[in-house]
């Protein structure tokens, strides 16, 4: 009975401590509202700045327009391909969306090895890989010889145009093709495509993941006007009042914002907030966070 006790106390004291070394540690985390609000204020003007044709160019939440001009109304159907390369692995999906009740959307997937030496080497190698996926797909989906409308989930800051051009702006995360920044990625997969030359592909849109994730929300509910995506890396995007968007021409409706809120803080606007361990992780970062100027 005493050594039960003796047990006991030894496991609760010992509890204790290292509840008190983590609490030292989380401390540093803890914000007050006062210091919340600010931050808010902060990340607002910082937007603000994105979507001002003036601040545009220097700020560090580039408020991406994404050409993409409502949610869903639930009157599509047809037979896509989707595409969703960003992360770890490349993702290909076939979806059938009909006006069935029961079952509006059919998906069939694959996921694809998106290897170091492949992100890491030529951008002409990328997409040749992106484009002998998408064969391989077909192939399995024995739809060769049919030209399905491709949508093209693309997760990196790219500037676009109009619906079906990204230009991208710099790579994030772990990717560091070579040839891309600066290009088409719509193109550039087009013309991988075409040097294979055994099927055909409509790219009709490309758009972030965040994108994405929003129009795949709305589908369901059209009260969704957020996407956020918390994994590899995190982003959002939203709907803007075009009015508010002085990067494209136009005052009446909306557009989906890609906000680009990973760079937030890369001005040093957050440097008084930051902690150690920010600064530690941002230092085995496989895109560094470049330091204030």
């Amino acid at each position: 009975m005493i050594a039960a006790q003796l047990l006991a106390y030894y496991f609760t004291e010992l509890k204790d401590d290292q509840l008190k070394k983590i609490d030292k540690y989380l401390y540093s985390m803890r914000f007050s509202d006062e210091t919340l609000k600010d931050i808010m204020n902060r990340f607002r003007r910082e937007m603000e700045n994105g979507l001002g044709r003036d601040t545009n160019p220097t700020a560090t939440v580039k408020m991406l327009p994404t050409f993409v001009r409502s949610i869903p109304d639930g009157s599509e159907k047809g037979d896509f391909i989707a595409l969703d390369l960003g992360g770890s692995n490349f993702r290909i999906l076939r979806v059938k969306v009909t006006h069935d009740k029961k079952q509006p959307v059919q998906m069939e997937s694959q996921v694809y090895d998106t290897p170091d030496d492949i992100i890491h080497g030529s951008g002409s190698r990328l997409f040749d890989h992106v484009a002998d996926c998408l064969g391989d797909f077909m192939e399995k989906q024995k739809i060769k010889d049919k030209k399905l409308p491709v949508g093209f989930t693309f997760s990196f800051p790219c500037a676009q145009s109009k619906l079906d051009e990204a230009v991208l702006l710099t790579w994030t995360k772990k990717f560091k093709a070579s040839g891309v920044e600066g290009m088409d990625v719509v193109k550039l997969l087009n013309k991988a495509i075409k040097k294979r030359g055994d099927y055909e592909a409509d790219i009709m849109a490309v758009v972030n993941d965040t994108v994405g994730t929003m129009m795949t929300c709305g589908f369901d509910d059209q009260r969704c006007e957020v996407g956020i995506i918390i994994g590899t890396g995190t982003n959002a995007c939203y709907m803007e009042e075009l009015r508010h968007i002085d990067l494209v021409e136009g005052d009446e409706g909306r557009m989906c914002i890609n906000t680009e809120w990973g760079s937030f803080g890369d001005n040093g606007s957050i440097e008084d907030i930051r902690t150690e361990f920010d600064r530690e992780i941002d230092r085995g970062l496989y895109q560094p966070r470049k330091a204030a100027v």
